[in-house]
């Protein structure tokens, strides 16, 4: 064998593997996918959809000249469309591919009757679609035998095609299924007044340019719920359609309770009616929905009755049921109760209490405005308020009386008055009210009432003192008479003194004490108390008295239980002795290991 010739043909053998296999795995581009139905098809410029089911009048709808998705039916009728639905179709044909290859020109001439054979010739629903330079007509012929496809013919194109038979269902077969069900959108609409006719009833609603909140002008001159006003707002905006009953503009409207309208929502801007809602009787056959027709619209529907109810509900049920809605930022709160005193805001968000020389417990100034704000109108008790009246509701020298202002201007030394608000006798737990620039008395909650402080002391700091554990040097304990001394010597280390028996917990009074340095009252009940034994409180009662290593002494004592099952507690403070609810939790801790047990020397 030539040696010279045998690596010549391998060197060859070699070459060619390499240009196949690299002309093959690199080259070489991957086979072309099946070519769409409706080449150059863009959705987006769509400008008509026509559609002729068989033995059904056109269906056509156009793209709103301005633009988007939006669309109109044109024909049969012209209403709004559902976009979505139009949309789908859209999308779907412009990705429509042959699910198998098509029958090409070559075939069907040989097949001189493949239109009637395949359905095409008399097609089940024929689709025109117009684009800027583009338009196809589309025929829709008789299903696969195993129905999950269905044959296709575009005209102009000498092919037939098998298709998903799913794109059968984005295809309209009556006017109604592209039929926006909507009934309203509010979105764009601009209004600032709001008309409610409600059988012989009429009620009115204001928006105020300024705040944009809404207001009753009839048949009330009052505040209006502005939550509630928007929550029936949004139930309109979802209020669907669910059968189209009528679209002749002739019909009469009486049977359906719509000639008079048994309700009539009506939006205005200014001088103008941007929209006009009425609803009327409800189907024989189903009390869940009534007919409803919009103005400037030919076509009876029904639609859901529950979202109607609070446009039924008569004016008191718009009225803004809080005494007072607060503004976002409020300046002096000026109290006339037990005593008078007023709360200036600081600028470290907390308060000082004018003419008061104890600190102001931030939580609870800020629980003030809480529950001022959160305080609600039960009862509308009368209007047009007399003097007679305010002296019947106690209301000529009222209990109590808060002033709120706001804050003040730059540079300026005082603050408008926001409101003032006036609580008179208690009736049926319920305290009557009113609100000076209103011509109303009000009910509203005593229990919401008296979380309202009448003093200036019940908004001192609630923190009594501030030490640590490692700061004490001895606890003294005295209780029936008997007195016992316990020495801190370190940490977690406690001793009894000489001269003191019992037995001791080490960790439990050094968690006790240490929770002690923080001691705050959950609620003050009284301010220089003369009388102790009101609370509990004896010569007998169970006393602390924390002695600090600065020679500093802290003491307590505690008495009875209140009624809400906290205990008293009283602490001098400033001179005064204070009388306050103790932590409940805390008080464990002491009756378990802060007590002299009966029987101990």
């Amino acid at each position: 064998m030539n040696t010279k010739h045998t690596w010549t043909w391998a060197l060859v053998a070699a070459t060619l593997f390499a240009f196949i296999f690299f002309f093959e795995r690199h080259w070489q581009q991957p086979a072309p996918g099946p070519e769409p139905v409706l080449p150059n098809f863009k959705a987006a410029a769509v400008t008509s959809v026509q559609v002729y089911p068989a033995g059904q009048f056109e269906i056509r709808a156009e793209r709103v000249p301005s633009g988007g998705t939006t669309w109109a039916l044109t024909r049969p009728i012209s209403y709004p469309a559902e976009a979505a639905r139009i949309e789908a179709l859209l999308a779907a044909l412009e990705g429509l591919t042959p699910a198998v290859p098509p029958l090409t020109a070559r075939e069907l001439r040989q097949r001189p009757k493949a239109g009637a054979e395949y359905g095409v010739e008399n097609p089940q629903a024929t689709l025109v679609i117009q684009q800027d330079n583009y338009s196809r007509q589309v025929l829709f012929g008789a299903l696969t035998a195993p129905g999950d496809q269905v044959f296709l013919r575009v005209v102009g194109v000498e092919a037939i095609y098998v298709v998903d038979a799913g794109l059968l269902k984005l295809i309209p077969r009556a006017t109604n299924d592209w039929r926006n069900t909507a009934f309203v959108d509010l979105q764009p609409l601009v209004f600032d007044r709001l008309l409610i006719t409600n059988a012989a009833n009429v009620i009115e609603f204001q928006r105020d340019a300024t705040n944009n909140l809404w207001r009753l002008t009839r048949p009330l001159q009052v505040r209006a719920d502005n939550g509630r006003i928007a929550e029936a707002l949004q139930k309109l905006q979802t209020l669907h359609i669910t059968q189209f009953v009528s679209d002749d503009p002739r019909a009469d409207l009486e049977p359906f309770g719509l000639q008079p309208a048994e309700l009539e929502i009506s939006f205005v801007n200014g001088t103008n009616s941007v929209a006009r809602l009425r609803f009327g009787k409800s189907p024989t056959n189903d009390a869940s929905r009534v007919f409803a027709r919009r103005e400037g619209s030919a076509a009876v529907v029904t639609v859901a009755g529950d979202p109607l109810g609070p446009w039924r509900s008569p004016a008191d049920f718009f009225r803004d049921r809080h005494l007072i809605t607060l503004p976002g930022t409020i300046g002096d709160v000026e109290v006339r109760g037990a005593d008078t005193f007023t709360l200036q805001p600081q600028s470290s968000n907390g308060w000082r209490m004018a003419s008061q020389t104890f600190p102001v417990d931030a939580a609870l100034a800020d629980d003030l405005l809480v529950t001022l704000a959160e305080m609600k109108i039960v009862q509308f008790v009368k209007g047009a308020v007399t003097e007679p009246d305010l002296r019947d509701y106690g209301l000529t020298s009222p209990v109590r009386q808060i002033t709120l202002k706001m804050p003040a201007a730059a540079g300026g030394a005082t603050n408008a008055v926001f409101a003032q608000l006036g609580f008179g006798s208690t009736r049926n737990d319920n305290v009557f009210a009113a609100r000076t620039g209103e011509d109303w008395i009000y009910a509203v909650k005593l229990a919401d009432f008296q979380r309202l402080p009448s003093a200036s002391w019940q908004l001192r700091d609630r923190r009594i003192w501030n030490f640590t554990e490692n700061d004490v040097a001895r606890l003294t304990i005295r209780q029936a008479g008997k007195t016992r001394e316990i020495l801190r010597l370190g940490t977690n280390s406690w001793s009894l003194a000489p001269g003191s028996q019992g037995i001791i917990n080490s960790f439990a009074i050094e968690e006790t004490v240490h929770r002690f340095g923080g001691l705050a009252a959950t609620l003050w009940v009284e301010r220089a108390v003369k009388d102790r034994a009101r609370y509990g409180i004896s010569t007998n009662s169970l006393s602390l008295t924390f002695e600090l290593t600065r020679g500093e002494k802290f003491a307590i004592e505690f008495g009875g239980m209140a009624p809400s099952q906290y205990p008293y507690a009283a602490v001098t403070l400033d001179q005064e002795t204070w009388v306050f609810e103790f932590p409940r939790a805390l008080y464990q801790l002491v009756s378990s290991y802060l007590t002299i047990p009966a029987g101990t020397p």
